[in-house]
C-alpha cells in the first residue's frame, strides 16, 4: 500500500477509534481496541462498500463432484460458501493484500478458486470439481490422506485453522515450551479477558479470526475458601452436548447450550489447583461465552465414544431459524446476542454408513445440497434429526460495556 494512503488509514484508524470510544462509553486507555483491530474494521466497511461495485456473482446454486467419500468436504464447503463474509473475502481475494508472509497462500487460492466456480456470474458449470483443492488440504493435512470417510466438524476445524495460518496478519512466532500464567487479580474480569484477547491478537489475527473466533471464560469456584478464579480460551465452535431422550423424544437447541453452560461439579481428583488454598479441592466449573464471533458454528455433538463402540445420537433437536439469542450465556447484562442461521451440515445414516449434505440459505430461499445435486426445500423441511453442525450469522452487531 504506498505512503499517501498509508496515513490515511492511520487517520481513519483514530477517528474510527475515537468513534467506537464514545458510542459504547469507553475509556480510551482501557479500550480493547487494537490498531490491527481497527483497520481491519476500516477495511472491512471499505470493502463492503467496494464489492458492491466490483464482485458480481452468481446464483451459488451450483453442486460440488463427489471425489470418493468427499461429501465431508462438500457439505462444509458448500456452508463456508454461503457464509457471506468469507465468500465476498475470497472472491475478492483481500489475502493477497492483508496476509503477513509473501509465500503464496496455496490452500486458500484453491479454496477461493472453488467459490469462484460455484458463484461463478454466468452459472456455467452445474457442477464443480474440487480435486485440486482436496490435493492440497491433504497435502496441509495428511490425517485426510485416503478415501476413508471423515468427519465433517473436524474437517472444519483443520481447514479454518490452516486457512487462519496462510492469511495470517502477524509473523510466525514460534513458541518456546509453557508461557508462565499471567495473574489478573486486579483486573475486573471484562479487563481480564481483554487482556487475554489482545495478546491472542498479536499472534493471531486473520479474517478466520474476525469471522469465526469467539472467547469463552471458564469459572472455577473453589468449595473450601470460595476463591473464584477465571481462565479464557478462543473458540471456533461450540461442541454441545445433546440431553439423552429417547429417540421419540426431542429437545431444543436452547436445552444443549443450558447443558452446555450449566455447573459442574469437580471432585479433588479432577479439579485444578486452587490459587487461594494451593493444593487440589472440590469445586465447580462454568462455562459461559465472553466474547460472540461474528460467525458462531454451532456443533451438535451426536458421535458419543465409549470404551468398545461409537454410537450416534438421532435424537431430534430443533433450533430457531432467526433470531437466536445468546445473550444469557455472556456476559452479566450483555443484552441480546442475535444471530439468524445461513446453512447446515446434516449427517444421515450410521457412524459406519453415514452421508453428508448441507442445507444453504441465499437471497431467493434455501437449497438442499447433495454433492452434485442441488434443489430448493421450504424451511419447514430444514429441522430434522439429522442436523450437526449449524452456521449462524451475528444479526445485531450492537456492543455492551460490562463493567463487574
Amino acid at each position: 500500500m504506498p505512503g499517501a494512503s498509508g496515513v490515511n488509514v492511520e487517520g481513519s484508524c483514530e477517528a474510527l477509534c475515537r468513534t467506537l470510544v464514545s458510542q459504547n462509553d469507553l475509556q480510551r486507555e482501557t479500550a480493547d481496541i487494537s490498531q490491527s483491530v481497527l483497520y481491519t474494521s476500516l477495511m472491512g466497511l471499505l470493502l463492503v462498500a467496494d464489492e458492491k461495485e466490483h464482485l458480481s456473482i452468481g446464483s451459488g446454486r451450483v453442486g460440488l463432484r463427489n471425489i470418493g467419500n468427499t461429501c465431508f468436504l462438500n457439505a462444509v464447503v458448500q456452508c463456508l460458501s454461503h457464509t457471506r463474509s468469507l465468500r465476498d473475502y475470497s472472491l475478492l481475494m483481500s489475502y493477497r493484500d492483508e496476509k503477513f508472509s509473501k509465500e503464496e497462500a496455496k490452500l486458500m487460492e484453491a479454496f477461493s478458486q472453488v467459490l469462484s466456480g460455484l458463484w461463478d456470474v454466468n452459472d456455467g458449470d452445474t457442477v464443480v470439481n474440487p480435486r485440486q483443492f482436496y490435493s492440497m488440504f491433504k497435502e496441509a493435512v495428511p490425517y485426510f490422506s485416503g478415501y476413508s470417510q471423515q468427519d465433517a466438524q473436524e474437517f472444519l476445524r483443520f481447514l479454518l485453522d490452516k486457512l487462519h495460518t496462510e492469511i495470517n496478519r502477524r509473523p510466525y512466532v514460534r513458541r518456546t515450551g509453557k508461557e508462565p500464567e499471567q495473574k489478573f487479580t486486579r483486573f475486573r474480569i471484562s479487563e481480564e479477558a481483554a487482556a487475554m484477547w489482545k495478546k491472542h491478537m498479536e499472534r493471531d489475527d486473520s479474517r478466520i479470526v474476525d469471522l469465526f473466533s469467539g472467547q469463552l471464560r471458564s469459572s472455577l469456584h473453589c468449595s473450601v475458601c470460595s476463591h473464584y478464579s477465571n481462565t479464557f480460551d478462543v473458540f471456533c465452535d461450540l461442541s454441545l452436548p445433546i440431553p439423552k431422550r429417547s429417540s421419540a423424544g426431542g429437545v431444543t437447541l436452547r436445552e444443549c447450550l443450558d447443558l452446555f453452560s450449566q455447573e459442574e461439579k469437580l471432585d479433588k481428583d479432577n479439579s485444578p489447583m486452587c490459587e487461594r488454598c494451593n493444593r487440589h479441592t472440590e469445586c465447580t466449573k462454568q462455562l459461559s461465552i465472553q466474547r460472540f464471533p461474528q460467525v458462531i458454528v454451532i456443533h451438535l455433538n451426536r458421535f458419543t465414544t465409549s470404551r468398545w463402540s461409537i454410537n450416534k445420537s438421532t435424537v431430534y433437536v430443533s433450533f430457531p431459524l432467526t433470531d437466536l439469542d445468546l445473550g444469557h450465556y455472556g456476559p452479566v447484562d450483555c443484552g441480546p446476542v442475535l444471530y439468524d442461521l445461513c446453512a447446515i451440515c446434516n449427517h444421515a445414516g450410521t457412524v459406519n454408513m453415514g452421508h453428508y449434505t448441507a442445507c444453504c440459505s441465499d437471497e431467493n430461499g434455501w437449497c438442499f445440497y447433495n454433492d452434485s445435486s442441488v434443489t430448493p426445500v421450504s424451511e419447514n423441511q430444514l429441522q430434522t434429526n439429522q442436523a450437526y453442525v449449524l452456521f449462524y450469522q451475528r444479526s445485531n452487531s450492537s456492543t455492551t460495556t460490562v463493567r463487574k
